[in-house]
């Protein structure tokens, strides 16, 4: 069977998604069965394009095509034809997209397929859940997610299960919660010992991530350290003397040392998918808070693994309960449990493959 994996948005969690996916589908045993390609674009700032060739699998092909994030006709029109081509070349018998632009572009390119293929696509966050554009315009993203899903058929695979719920109004829809190599996360684990109590978060400086809440939380709360392990656009938007930015580190094992330093993971989003690296810090045995949004409610159990907040004044309770280390391990090793239990990716990859011979 060959199997085609379309992405654009190769950065952040996603980037971490399909290292996981190469390696798994890179393994002997798989590849003996299953010929994996991986077509991606290398446009993110964040992403070395040496780095992916050097940290991904040898056991998968890896084809760069150049996509760009926002609406470009011209170039969208040239990442098509691209896609095409090579989609008429590898002749594969599944195709899976994922996130928003290449579900759209690639879509289209499968329209022009003279055999059509087995479709899948995986949002990774659907776009009308954006909070930094228009109502209108995250109407629009949602039009084209019913429309397109409508016009060229196939079967999302959401990503968590509030994923799944709105993929099921949609259309045709299954689930596969994102999932990490928990014991090679857990090699870099070793009980902090902070002076002040430590919060961090992990991610791209972005929108997305709302760097001005973490801002205001780390403002509200002077006594305690606050660490950003990531950079980004938005950049600026951080100015609290307690916050420390460790820049972009492109050296897995440098993040996660910087990850198993803190004491309590802070996951400030505004709109999710499933997040990789909520998922990482659980199974450092990180207590983690995080606003109440789709993705984040899908890995934290509230007052169990972590808590879910509204309103930056409910902090000032779930911090208070936190600040006992007690408590703290209790809470990680609940968040341990949790991610061996539902976010294995071996596990999860092999429903992927069931889906894909169903």
């Amino acid at each position: 069977m060959k199997v085609v994996h379309v992405i654009e948005a190769l950065g952040g969690g996603v980037y971490t998604y399909f290292r996981d996916l190469s390696t798994f589908f890179g393994n002997d045993e798989i590849a003996k069965n299953i010929d994996t390609t991986i077509i991606y674009s290398g446009n993110r700032k964040e992403i070395d394009p040496h780095k992916i060739k050097s940290e991904f699998s040898n056991g998968v092909n890896l084809i760069q095509v150049n996509m760009v994030r926002e609406l470009s006709p011209l170039k969208d029109l040239k990442s098509v034809y691209k896609l095409i081509k090579e989609l008429k070349r590898i002749n594969p018998d599944v195709i899976h997209l994922h996130s928003s632009k290449a579900g759209v572009l690639g879509r289209i390119a499968y329209f022009f397929l003279f055999k059509k293929k087995k479709l899948f696509y995986t949002p990774h966050g659907y776009s009308f859940l954006r909070k930094d554009i228009s109502n209108p315009v995250r109407k629009i993203y949602w039009l084209i997610e019913k429309n397109f899903q409508r016009l060229f058929g196939g079967t999302t695979v959401a990503c968590g299960d509030t994923e799944f719920e709105i993929a099921k109004e949609i259309g045709q829809s299954k689930l596969v919660r994102n999932g990490i190599d928990s014991e090679n996360v857990r090699e870099f684990f070793i009980e902090p010992k902070n002076e002040k109590l430590t919060i961090g978060i992990m991610a791209r400086i972005t929108a997305a991530r709302n760097p001005d809440l973490f801002n205001q939380i780390a403002l509200r709360f002077p006594d305690f350290n606050f660490v950003w392990i990531g950079n980004g656009e938005l950049i600026s938007s951080i100015t609290a003397p307690n916050i420390k930015i460790t820049g972009w580190l492109f050296d897995r094992k440098m993040a996660l040392r910087e990850l198993n330093n803190i004491d309590i993971y802070l996951q400030t989003s505004v709109w999710e998918g499933l997040p990789i690296a909520v998922l990482e810090a659980m199974a450092m045995q990180k207590p983690v808070i995080a606003t109440n949004i789709i993705g984040n409610k899908d890995a934290v159990f509230h007052n169990k693994t972590g808590f879910l907040f509204n309103e930056i004044t409910e902090l000032d309770h779930y911090f208070d309960i936190l600040k006992d280390p007690e408590t703290r391990k209790q809470f990680g090793e609940n968040a341990l449990e949790r991610c061996l239990d539902l976010f294995n990716k071996n596990k999860n990859f092999k429903d992927l493959i069931a889906i894909y011979r169903e």
